[in-house]
């Protein structure tokens, strides 16, 4: 394309594809945080795969990956209170996978596998979720 078309482009665009993209560049913790923390999930769970624990595996890839996922999903939330019940989910997944990485760190089934940052990213996946739902609670008219 040349400059002029990009010019003409540019100089008007649609209010709701100009809202779209300034959400979309606006930082969003909680959706960064849960898309890391469901990236990290998959590798522990290749890690499990390959140690031939299946089980436990599939529980935390199913938890972990969810967070994210509702989280994505509350972003085209229809009204508060949807708003309210996808983070409300989304916090009860966190709590799940944080169950499942305690249980694997304390049964040593990934014995080359340190779960710390991931225990401690999914307790910051939690205190987020918690702080989103205490505000939206507290807030139903903003």
């Amino acid at each position: 394309m040349d400059d002029a078309a990009d010019d003409r482009n540019s100089s008007y665009p649609l209010p709701a594809t100009e809202k779209m993209i300034v959400a979309e560049a606006k930082a969003n913790p909680v959706r960064d945080k849960s898309f890391a923390f469901a990236l990290e999930v998959i590798k522990v769970h290749r890690a499990l795969v390959d140690s031939h624990e299946y089980e436990i595996s599939r529980q935390l890839v199913r938890s972990g990956t969810a967070v994210g996922a509702i989280v994505e999903e509350a972003m085209g939330a229809e009204s508060r209170r949807d708003l309210l019940h996808k983070m409300s989910m989304a916090h009860k997944e966190a709590r799940e996978a944080h169950y499942w990485l305690r249980l694997l760190d304390a049964s040593d089934l990934v014995r080359d596998f340190d779960l710390s940052g991931h225990i401690a990213a999914a307790n910051e996946l939690i205190s987020l979720l918690t702080a989103i739902t205490r505000t939206v609670k507290e807030n139903p008219t903003e």
